[in-house]
């Protein structure tokens, strides 16, 4: 092993000491030699992450006035603080990679970024709160553990106390739909029928099968994925059925059953098509979501540029 970091020393700038320094278990750093294609690749998942946080902020703030309670009017507001501070997290993160903020804004509003397919559909009563928090959030938290050992040291740390927040938003959507499943008819027939609308979507977030993931192979090569779309899937499904089962509620899928062999939930398949439909543009609030982010992201203009001004007229001071 000696004798291979010696030869690998002189020849620091290169892709194949790139990959030596990866395989060896390293963290790359913002100036270390990165190829041209593992940046791009980062650049395009940190910043749909990004994304991804901040547009999954508009579903929930559609409830903030309408929560049932003050306690859970604070609850939903500090659980979508987190989100935009992650959205914040992450954005730094990309641009340690040589992309700025307002460029991964506007291709996101050009349509050229994309953020995750979930938050293209509608929150329509509070049990889909519940519902956002307990598979939405659980699906991302099961994908960002693994994320914490992402080859990228800025993404890995990022990802440390996201994971701690998001921990925090999992139980939150949990208590909503258990308080739910202990109430009225009519609301655990909210909740149920919340779960019937949210699930499918939930097993979407974790992407294509591997098969037919067009980044996957380089991402687990250059370990900035640490397992690949359908192993996080079924993570996420073996770990949330018994929550479902605890609480009463039905998962929708007719196939699912329990592999005693291979210690595993067996489930049904994804509606593929409707997968690709709502990456293209074509879900439910697509376009609601886009118009939405691009008037408010307008609208604060003002509020940048004057921050802009202190900042200029404080440097002067101190000058």
């Amino acid at each position: 092993m000696y004798v291979s970091k010696q030869k690998h020393m002189h020849n620091e700038h290169t892709d194949e000491h790139f990959q030596f320094r990866i395989d060896n278990g390293e963290y790359i750093e913002p100036r270390d030699y990165m190829p041209e294609a593992y940046r791009k690749n980062l650049i395009r998942q940190i910043s749909q992450h990004a994304h991804s946080e901040v547009i999954g902020m508009q579903p929930e703030g559609n409830w903030i006035t309408r929560a049932p309670s003050l306690r859970s009017k604070q609850i939903l507001l500090a659980k979508i603080q987190d989100e935009g501070g992650h959205g914040l997290y992450l954005y730094s993160a990309a641009e340690t990679l040589g992309v700025s903020r307002t460029e991964m804004i506007e291709q996101l509003h050009a349509g050229k970024a994309k953020y995750s397919n979930i938050f293209n559909y509608p929150s329509l009563n509070w049990a889909d709160i519940g519902a956002i928090g307990w598979l939405v959030d659980g699906a991302a938290i099961v994908n960002q553990v693994s994320l914490q050992r992402t080859s990228y040291g800025p993404y890995s740390r990022a990802m440390v106390r996201i994971c701690k927040e998001e921990s925090f938003h999992q139980r939150q959507g949990y208590e909503i739909m258990a308080t739910m499943m202990k109430g009225t008819k009519d609301q655990q027939a909210m909740a149920q029928d919340a779960m019937n609308r949210w699930w499918w979507p939930a097993l979407m977030m974790f992407g294509p099968h591997d098969t037919d993931s067009p980044h996957s192979k380089d991402a687990m090569k250059w370990k900035i994925k640490r397992e690949t779309n359908d192993e996080l899937r079924q993570k996420f499904i073996d770990k949330t059925i018994p929550q479902a089962e605890l609480i009463g509620l039905t998962v929708p899928d007719k196939d699912l059953k329990w592999n005693e062999a291979a210690k595993k939930y067996d489930h049904g398949e994804i509606n593929w098509e409707e997968f690709y439909s709502v990456i293209k543009g074509d879900g439910p609030c697509n376009k609601q979501r886009l118009s939405h982010h691009i008037k408010y992201h307008e609208d604060g203009v003002w509020v940048r540029e004057a921050a802009e001004a202190h900042k200029l007229k404080t440097n002067l001071s101190v000058v």
